[in-house]
């Protein structure tokens, strides 16, 4: 009994120190993001390996070295060093290691002694996007002992999304401070925004831009390999170039009617998502759906909709927490329109019929299908396809009734 106590006490310590640590690197991570970007611009270090580098040598700003010296980068005097130095053990008792006034003479510095050491010069030829390389780089150069520490900076890169920053430094994506709230805090201010009233007739305005634009080729949300595909893209294109059934793509994605090209555009998964995300709330805005946030977060569209109390087809309103990580302690409350206006993931205005994106400003007509009339014909005479047809009337196949209503989207 006194063994199951003390391996109780010892599991509730653990997670504490998770729960801690976690929040040190957020911390650390929002105080030295800026230094990062701006060192990768003058310097060419990758912001995300600069960032998971200096949580991983300086345990998030918690060492015993940081506090003593603000060496953050673990980098030891060498002969060239004329500053001030401190003794500190590391991989040999009392080695001398680097001091400095300020923690961001440290960042300068970490940048300085990789770009103008011989030994690390190749790793300025690889793709600065290439996380995995660099840290394997830095491996080889011999910055590290551990045989582990290339996975452990990738780890880090990947669990804290630190890839985001390299590509601000590149001016591939805005370095928006109300989008990094919702990307990296995972928590938006309700007061940071006004709830856009809603009127007859008259577009919802999007205020925060969460999304307006991504990376070419894959990268990574919630360590799950994603792309941005353009509206028109064929599904099938992109499940032949990643090597994965056009079976899967669509489950990975939660698309539940099989179609030819993508209608609108959006991120599209070639991995399976996660059952659950790095970040533990998230504020609807008014034009999201539970499909937009489980895309946006890469976790399964089911798993969202369980731990939030929800069923298919059930919006939230704008304003409601999301819970991303756990059990919501209640339901959101929920739109009760039958129209939803509904943003695409680079803020293009649609409207949902009936949970059914279409065209902005959409007008849903209603045709009585004729005897010997078949969706082709239908279709044809309204200039829709037969796969818009099917989805907008959810249909199973395309077998018809005479009498039986179909609605247009036009």
């Amino acid at each position: 009994m006194r063994s199951l106590f003390l391996f109780a006490v010892l599991l509730i310590c653990g997670f504490c120190a998770n729960a801690q640590s976690s929040e040190f690197i957020k911390d650390y991570i929002a105080r030295y993001r800026d230094i990062a970007i701006e060192e990768m611009k003058r310097s060419g270090v990758p912001a995300s390996i600069k960032l998971a580098q200096g949580i991983h040598e300086s345990s998030a700003g918690q060492s015993d070295l940081v506090f003593r010296s603000n060496n953050h980068f673990g980098i030891k005097c060498k002969s060239n060093w004329t500053g001030e130095s401190v003794s500190h053990t590391d991989d040999a008792p009392n080695e001398c290691f680097r001091k400095y006034t300020m923690p961001e003479e440290s960042y300068k510095d970490h940048s300085d002694f990789l770009r103008k050491n011989q030994r690390y010069a190749f790793l300025f030829n690889l793709d600065p996007t290439d996380y995995e390389a660099w840290a394997n780089g830095l491996k080889k150069a011999g910055y590290a002992t551990n045989p582990r520490y290339p996975l452990l900076i990738i780890n880090l890169v990947e669990e804290y999304s630190l890839q985001n920053y390299s590509l601000i430094a590149l001016g591939k994506i805005e370095d928006d401070k109300k989008r990094w709230m919702v990307m990296n805090e995972g928590l938006m201010d309700k007061n940071a925004l006004a709830t856009p009233v809603i009127q007859k007739d008259k577009p919802v305005v999007h205020k925060t831009n969460i999304i307006n634009q991504y990376p070419s080729g894959l990268f990574k949300i919630n360590a799950t390999k994603v792309l941005f595909a353009k509206k028109g893209a064929s599904y099938l294109s992109i499940a032949q170039q990643h090597k994965i059934p056009l079976s899967k793509l669509f489950e990975f994605n939660d698309i539940l009617k099989a179609s030819d090209e993508v209608p609108f555009d959006q991120l599209i998964y070639v991995q399976r998502k996660r059952k659950a995300g790095h970040h533990d709330l998230h504020i609807v805005v008014s034009g999201e759906t539970s499909f937009y946030i489980a895309q946006l977060y890469a976790i399964r569209l089911q798993n969202l909709l369980q731990m939030n109390h929800l069923s298919a087809g059930m919006e939230p309103a704008p304003g409601e927490k999301i819970y991303l990580r756990s059990i919501a302690p209640g339901a959101p409350k929920v739109m009760n329109a039958s129209v939803v206006n509904i943003y695409d993931h680079t803020n293009n205005l649609m409207t949902m019929n009936d949970g059914l994106p279409s065209a902005p400003n959409a007008k849903t007509l209603v045709h009585n299908v004729r005897p010997k009339e078949g969706l082709y014909a239908i279709g044809k005479k309204y200039g829709v396809t037969v796969n818009d047809l099917l989805a907008w009337n959810n249909l199973q196949s395309d077998e018809l009734k005479v009498g039986q209503k179909l609605k247009i989207l036009k």
